[in-house]
């Protein structure tokens, strides 16, 4: 994954949200963000489908009464990002089998945290605050989230499956999202025969506790 040599500024999103109800702290070692890419173009067997993973997030949630007034901030240390653990490619079936080298697990991580692409040695952090949530009459949820990648934050919508049970609160969920979305631009090699997709699969489950 890589951005391209001039890219034009992505809008930024600021959208003030009034935190209220009460706060509950996230559980890193309880909690998983995975971001699924696949592989393309003609040579797309010479390349890897790959998980990766942030386990050590920060943040709090902060929920009230109303569930539509709930509301979140977390923050993802980008260098903390794994590759391709075992144990979660297995979880996600055929398209991850293969086995992956520490080879090609390094260089996966050394282009995602280069100048390049999240630029990880000046933006350290990427953060997921919400803007708003949605309730339907049937009781889905879906929450407009600021995510801010490289110091700009862009709009995304995500289905929310949320459970509020005594001091514990769990949110989930999974959407696809395009790294063009974020104004990033899939790596590619050899003109696009060796290329990174731009859809993306995003899963969390996310585990807060009232101290």
């Amino acid at each position: 994954m890589r951005e391209s040599p001039a890219p034009a500024p992505a809008p930024s999103v600021e959208v003030p949200v009034a935190r209220e109800g009460r706060a509950f702290q996230l559980v890193p070692e309880e909690s998983l963000l995975t971001i699924l890419v696949f592989r393309g173009g003609a040579l797309a067997k010479a390349g890897h489908n790959h998980v990766i993973a942030a386990r050590t997030m920060r943040g709090t949630a902060w929920v009230p009464e109303s569930t539509s007034a709930a509301s979140f901030e977390v923050h993802v240390p980008v260098a903390d990002f794994t590759i391709d653990e075992p144990e979660l490619r297995a979880l996600e079936g055929p398209d991850f089998s293969a086995a992956v080298p520490d080879s090609a697990r390094e260089g996966t991580k050394k282009n995602m945290l280069s100048e390049n692409m999240l630029d990880g040695a000046r933006f350290p952090e990427i953060v997921l605050s919400s803007q708003h949530i949605e309730v339907a009459s049937d009781g889905s949820m879906q929450a407009q989230i600021g995510v801010t990648v490289r110091g700009q934050t862009h709009a995304v919508m995500t289905p929310l499956r949320y459970e509020l049970k005594g001091n514990e609160v769990r949110a989930q969920g999974e959407l696809r999202l395009k790294q063009t979305d974020l104004g990033l631009t899939p790596f590619s090699l050899l003109a696009g025969a060796l290329r990174v997709e731009d859809e993306m699969t995003v899963k969390f489950s996310v585990l807060a506790r009232a101290p």
